[in-house]
């Protein structure tokens, strides 16, 4: 039977150690995965991306899966996933990918490339100044600043320009400044996931109340979302932008700016949750792919 590694962290994997307060979304993604597989000759096996290298020995191929660690280790991560591949494990999204889709430039070559993103300032360490200054350009009361390597609304920050940061506050790494938009709390944030390059299905996430941030772990909640053809049209244009073309999955999440046109917050090709509730034939189509993968 084949051997397939699932990609964890310590918090996301089960055991006797405490647990992130999202790690629930490991065990549901987990169990669409493990009888899928397992109809087709696989075997999941959980494993912690840190796990000294011998224990990947038996993998044909590994999927990442909730290495919600990563991105303050991120060369070590990369360095982990490039020597599995140069072991003969297939790695699911490839290495190439992951850096390229480490740190949110990439946002700039899909704009590039003509996908539409959210209006976004560029800054090494921003501080006070910047914050103010981006607000002026954007003219707006509100800015988010999110790091540029970050993942899961982990270490961002909200400014309004009555609660603006001390004179001495910097982000403390490279960053990016975007426009707070209405529709974050309005109609909530979209998310388009597709495997082998196919639409499989879509999510509606919204925050909760008194936040803006939509991740389950600070509360935020998710719906099946039924997209009409343009939006749908939208998500398939910054999936022909990635400039690669050998990815297992792909999640788009987009935003409705006030023109009403959406926008790319994140072309999501690393350690993606992709929702298996929401999308019940996820571990199928998944499944499919991979087997065919393997051959």
């Amino acid at each position: 039977m084949a051997q397939v590694g699932f990609l964890a962290c310590a918090e996301t994997l089960p055991g006797d150690g405490p647990r992130r307060a999202d790690a629930f979304e490991h065990d549901l993604e987990v169990a669409a995965l493990r009888p899928a597989l397992a109809a087709r000759g696989m075997d999941l096996v959980e494993i912690d991306w840190r796990a000294p290298v011998d224990r990947f020995a038996p993998f044909d191929a590994v999927l990442i899966g909730t290495s919600w660690d990563y991105q303050d280790r991120a060369d070590a991560f990369l360095a982990r996933l490039e020597d599995l591949e140069a072991r003969g494990v297939k790695v699911h999204n490839p290495p190439a990918a992951v850096r390229w889709n480490l740190d949110k430039w990439y946002l700039r070559e899909l704009e590039e490339a003509g996908a539409t993103i959210v209006p976004t300032i560029w800054e090494d360490n921003p501080g006070r100044a910047e914050v103010a200054a981006a607000m002026d350009a954007f003219a707006t009361d509100r800015v988010v600043v999110k790091r540029r390597i970050g993942a899961g609304g982990e270490g961002q920050h909200s400014f309004t320009r009555e609660t603006l940061p001390d004179s001495g506050w910097t982000m403390g790494r490279a960053a990016m400044i975007q426009p707070f938009l209405p529709a974050i709390l309005e109609e909530g944030e979209f998310t388009f996931v597709f495997v082998e390059g196919a639409f499989s299905h879509a999510v509606n996430k919204r925050a909760a109340k008194g936040e803006y941030r939509i991740q389950s772990l600070f509360g935020g909640t998710e719906a099946l979302y039924f997209p009409g053809a343009e939006d749908l049209a939208r998500a398939a244009e910054v999936l022909a932008a990635l400039p690669f073309d050998d990815l297992l999955y792909t999640r788009i999440d987009m935003v409705r700016l006030p023109s009403g046109e959406l926008a790319v917050m994140e072309a999501e090709l690393i350690e993606p949750y992709l929702y298996p509730e929401q999308g019940p034939e996820l571990g199928e189509r998944l499944a499919a792919a991979l087997a065919a993968r393997l051959g």
